[in-house]
């Protein structure tokens, strides 16, 4: 099924290839037709005649042979030596496609050792190579991803190319040339976090039940028995709305109780009938973590502010007599509310992420993802039109929840792409286009070696073009490539792409280097 499938696609790519070249002379800035457009201004996806899934083949590649070969998957800490991959301005993540022509002699020979070494077989490491400064020393980034090759093929003028496969991240720990001048080093691989409900980090110090008076767990039960349309209102549910009703001493207890440790689970399991009619002592110096989710799910804003407040008294200890069953049902033994926990929920925050893909790109779906956090998390960070420094703090963040909350933010705030080197606007987030079934942005590598991640618009602007259409080597099968600079400074800032022939859909859009833009945030 697979072979039959990529017979129909190849003839695709050659059915476009063999159509007559009608590209006109484009004079000024060119962008998609209206008649590619909805209501919105955006180019409607049912109008597009191109297939996406031709554009991950990289058939301009030519040829390549599959490796058939099962990829070994290493345990986090594990220390190896592979040969390295140096590249400027592109970072690989977990899962990613990264297409490469091995053209300089180290680099030849750092893939050779990769498909004959026997400990890691057709396994190396790329690492993103930067300068601080304009013409300054080019630095080696500390993380780095292991690339698995899963396509390539010798040629005869001594070059090799090659599609290679994220696979895991690694801190580089240190690196040399070997005698055969290819670039090694030894790596540790990085021991990735599984996804949980909730996340260690997310619980802080509890509040000890010795701070807690009678009158007001009295007043607590009280109020759990209302119809509960305070702690519906979403308002309160907020974590601004929270900490803006705080007085300035309840505001430090809250902050310090965030910093806090978190605290190892102890047996609340009695072995005695009578102590589940009472606290232990340790339970009312201390408070152990509730492992009940029960116990926090009906906590609300309003009464966390009580548990701050009842924390900052200190002083009066009471001991309870109700049975703890019961206390539980009724009183939030964390110190933080339900909301709070959501925060760093990894499959709340996976949902999140993949809704507002959805709604910002619009394909490919993101529903195959939610229900692995982890994988959706390096997706996006591989995909979302960011700078590349940016993309390599993405890279070096640990944590599912944490690099997701940092990618929500991103979708959330990142409005304008501007050249990094005069701050001239270029494209708007919402110009944005997916060209390929691996998304908006995506890596190629041109005919002299050099890879290039490009994010795709159907819509620019400060642009000029600085060469004549040319169709070989394209990205895009069907379309034809024109270099494209900076209007104001004249820096290369990528290609537009039009059309060779009537029938395909767009008739251009833009490919920008995501290397030369900069970010700017709402």
């Amino acid at each position: 099924m697979e072979d039959e499938v990529e017979r129909r696609q190849i003839e695709q790519i050659l059915e476009l290839d063999y159509e007559e070249l009608q590209i006109e002379e484009v004079e000024g800035l060119a962008e998609s037709s209206d008649d590619d457009r909805d209501a919105t201004g955006v180019p409607s996806i049912d109008k597009f005649t191109f297939n996406t899934d031709l554009t991950s083949l990289h058939s301009y590649l030519g040829e390549v042979d599959d490796t058939h070969h099962s990829f070994a998957f290493w345990e986090g800490g594990a220390i190896l030596n592979l040969p390295l991959f140096y590249l400027e301005g592109v970072v690989l993540f977990p899962g990613a496609t990264l297409p490469l022509r091995v053209i300089k002699p180290n680099f030849v020979a750092a893939v050779n050792r990769a498909l004959t070494q026997a400990d890691a077989p057709y396994t190396m490491g790329v690492v993103r190579v930067y300068r601080d400064y304009n013409n300054g020393p080019l630095r080696l980034a500390k993380i780095g991803t292991t690339a698995e090759i899963r396509q390539f093929r010798s040629l005869e003028d001594g070059t090799i190319n090659v599609v290679t496969r994220g696979q895991q991240r690694f801190r580089l720990r240190r690196h040399w040339i070997d005698a055969e001048g290819a670039p090694c080093g030894e790596i540790q691989i990085i021991e990735e976090d599984v996804p949980l409900r909730t996340p260690r980090d997310a619980y802080a110090k509890l509040v000890p039940f010795s701070n807690l008076q009678s009158q007001q767990m009295i007043s607590l039960n009280a109020s759990s028995r209302k119809d509960g349309n305070e702690e519906n209102n979403s308002e309160a549910n907020s974590e601004e709305s929270f900490e803006n009703e705080l007085s300035q001493t309840e505001r430090r207890i809250h902050q310090s109780a965030i910093g806090a440790c978190y605290e190892s689970d102890r047996t609340d399991e009695s072995t005695n009938s009578d102590d589940n009619n009472k606290l232990s002592e340790s339970d009312i110096q201390s408070g152990s973590p509730c492992r009940n989710d029960s116990s926090f799910m009906g906590s609300s804003p309003s009464k966390h502010k009580k548990l701050v407040r009842n924390a900052g008294l200190g002083s009066i200890a009471h001991k309870v007599a109700r049975p703890r069953s019961h206390l539980s049902c009724t009183v939030s033994r964390a110190f933080w509310p339900y909301w709070v926990y959501r925060m760093y929920d990894s499959y709340c925050l996976a949902q999140k992420a993949a809704d507002m893909w959805k709604q910002i790109v619009g394909i490919p779906s993101m529903d195959g993802f939610v229900k692995k956090p982890d994988l959706l998390s390096f997706y996006i960070a591989s995909k979302i039109p960011i700078s590349e420094p940016t993309r390599q703090e993405l890279l070096e963040i640990d944590g599912i929840s944490y690099r997701l909350r940092r990618e929500i933010e991103l979708l959330e705030r990142l409005d304008r792409i501007r050249c990094k080197i005069c701050q001239n606007l270029l494209a708007r987030r919402r110009d944005m286009l997916v060209m390929s079934s691996d998304g908006p942005l995506g890596a190629f590598v041109n005919p002299d070696g050099f890879v290039h991640e490009v994010m795709t618009f159907y819509k620019a602007n400060g642009l000029a073009l600085r060469s004549r259409p040319a169709k070989e080597f394209s990205w895009f099968p069907g379309y034809a490539w024109t270099i494209i600079n900076c209007a104001s400074c004249e820096t290369h800032m990528g290609w537009l792409f039009t059309a060779t022939n009537e029938k395909l859909k767009p008739k251009s859009f833009w490919g920008i280097r995501s290397c030369q833009v900069t970010d700017e945030m709402r």
